[in-house]
């Protein structure tokens, strides 16, 4: 028998949503507790905060969902900046504020977004990493709220959930905007989910509404294209009947094995070559439409996360957040590498960035500088760069001339977006509710700082057996009728460090040789795995799926197996 686990002591800076109460493990006695770990950077986190609402709901005497933040960036561990997050996200329950990652390595998460069940008598009794697991949350509560009843341990309450409140404003979180001439102006307002078009002096003119956290859009014409990207569609809006249709995706998230006719958190969008390209940020991917013949189409990315040039096809993206065009070549942002990169003949290059942990405020010749999480990325008139360095509150220059980065402005509160207008750079200014005008004439040069994530480093051996660990939910099997039902992908940074053992496979464990001589780096490891309903006509199937980024250190007495939990009991 394995030995049942306490659940350890939840521990942070403070608490959110809980009107000023701070809470420990054992206050939540009687009922059982899931803890989500993530950060607000993370879509597939913001993936399973949707994922989770309909558990909330249907277990909201017996479940207490506790947000347990632990950052990846620093500007996340501002304590403003997550207040800010959890009222854009609409986060519906309490959040442990952890920024020195002590809750986060009490459970042992090694991914985010990382979800732990605990009972009504405090032990872990089930941890999932990655998205797609709330069917299976919902099933194994199913059968745990009876046990627990039955046993007299379950104490069925209210939530310790008190909604923040929130100051009513014209914008709310907004996210993109492009001028449509006479000084006005369309805006994604994302926080009120809708897109409004303002008047030259601020006012609202009309506005349609029905959109989910709209983040992107852009105007040809008289048509303007939005990503709609909780709702996981691209729409358009005809700047003059004001009709509004959905032109791709279904409403439903794109999982492994979808086809083009389902998105994945569209997050901007641009017209390029006749047709709008999307970033879909969600798996990691540029999409294309083509208006002419409705033809949705891959352009670019593998759905790997990560930093890695070469011709559209092979290669990786990250959350790629912002797009911009000029000529015959497409900008982008690509969030969370902290990178500026552009395609063109076919092919991405980066420009400014160095990977997923690697990321600051710095000016200089473009290998030498740093961003923090950009989300928008514009052309500017003398085709140099505009990026809206998200997370360090700056607007950067990039001048591809000289391969030369400088500061256009600071101080702002999370730019997004921006456009030209004159003389001027009008800038989205996410968390201030506003668009705020900038100069194009001065720019400054900034030292700033350099940040690797800080992450618990593993020691491993040489060789080293990965395991990925995966059980169906109860009422479902591994489904392998239709092929394979699991893939495993594994590469490495330094590419040097993995000697055998990289690439791609359906078996869930891999023997990986590491080599000693390079020391210490980071493993990249893709999951996912399939399950379907046992009995049942027309049985349901669901993919479990997760990327994880292992920092490692080679050591001669380390453990030779590394064990990740894709999903089941504990």
């Amino acid at each position: 028998m394995t030995a049942r686990v306490r659940a350890p002591e939840l521990r942070g800076r403070g608490w959110l949503n809980t009107g000023g109460a701070a809470y420990r493990i054992a206050d939540l006695r009687g009922r059982f507790v899931l803890l989500d770990f993530w950060t607000f950077c993370c879509v597939n986190c913001l993936h399973v905060l949707e994922e989770l609402r309909p558990v909330e709901e249907e277990y909201a005497e017996e479940l207490v969902v506790v947000g347990v933040h632990s950052p990846k960036f620093v500007h996340e561990a501002d304590p403003d900046a997550l207040a800010a997050a959890v009222e854009r996200y609409e986060v519906r329950h309490p959040v442990l504020d952890d920024p020195e990652l002590i809750t986060w390595q009490a459970y042992t998460a090694r991914a985010w977004p990382t979800l732990v069940l605990v009972d009504p008598e405090g032990y872990v009794v089930a941890q999932y990493a990655g998205e797609g697991h709330a069917h299976a949350l919902g099933r194994l509560l199913g059968e745990l709220v009876e046990e627990h009843r039955a046993r007299g341990t379950l104490q069925p309450g209210d939530s310790p959930y008190v909604a923040p409140e929130i100051e009513p404003s014209t914008l709310r979180f907004p996210a993109d905007a492009a001028p449509l001439g006479d000084g006005r102006v369309l805006v994604a307002d994302a926080g009120h989910d809708r897109v409004v078009e303002l008047s030259a002096e601020g006012d609202e003119l009309r506005s349609w509404n029905g959109f989910a956290e709209p983040n992107g859009l852009c105007v040809v014409g008289a048509t303007a294209y939005v990503a709609d990207t909780v709702h996981h569609q691209l729409a358009s809006i005809d700047l003059g009947s004001g009709e509004v249709r959905v032109l791709a995706g279904d409403g439903e998230q794109w999982m492994q094995g979808d086809g083009t006719e389902r998105l994945s958190s569209p997050w901007a969008v641009a017209w390029w070559r006749e047709r709008v390209w999307i970033a879909m940020a969600g798996i990691h991917q540029l999409w294309t439409y083509d208006p002419t013949t409705g033809a949705v189409e891959v352009a670019g990315g593998t759905t790997n996360e990560g930093l890695l040039d070469g011709p559209l096809a092979e290669a990786w993206f990250a959350q790629t957040s912002g797009l911009a065009a000029d000529g015959d070549r497409l900008w982008l942002a690509d969030s969370e590498t902290s990178s500026l990169r552009f395609v063109e003949d076919g092919v991405v290059r980066t420009a400014v960035g160095e990977g997923l942990f690697d990321f600051g405020f710095r000016d200089g010749p473009a290998d030498q500088a740093l961003f923090q999480h950009p989300l928008g990325v514009t052309v500017l008139p003398d085709r140099s760069v505009a990026v809206c360095d998200t997370y360090n509150g700056a607007v950067r220059r990039y001048d591809p001339a000289t391969g030369e980065v400088t500061t256009l402005a600071g101080g702002l509160a999370e730019p997004a977006a921006a456009y030209v207008s004159g003389a001027e750079l009008v800038v989205v200014e996410g968390n201030a509710h506003r668009l705020t005008r900038v100069p194009l004439g001065h720019a400054s040069r900034t030292e700033g700082f350099s940040h690797t994530t800080q992450r618990p480093v593993t020691e491993v051996a040489a060789r080293l057996r990965l395991e990925v660990t995966f059980e169906p939910p109860p009422g479902q099997k591994v489904d392998d009728r239709f092929g394979p039902p699991s893939q495993l992908v594994v590469e490495a940074t330094p590419p040097a460090l993995l000697r055998e053992g990289e690439g791609r496979d359906t078996a869930l464990t891999r023997t990986l040789v590491l080599d000693a001589s390079v020391g210490e780096g980071v493993l990249h490891v893709a999951a996912r795995a399939a399950s379907c309903d046992i009995e049942g006509d027309g049985a349901a199937c669901h993919i479990h799926q997760q990327d994880w980024g292992v920092p490692i250190r080679i050591g001669a007495d380390a453990d030779g197996v590394l064990t990740l939990p894709l999903g089941g009991s504990a």
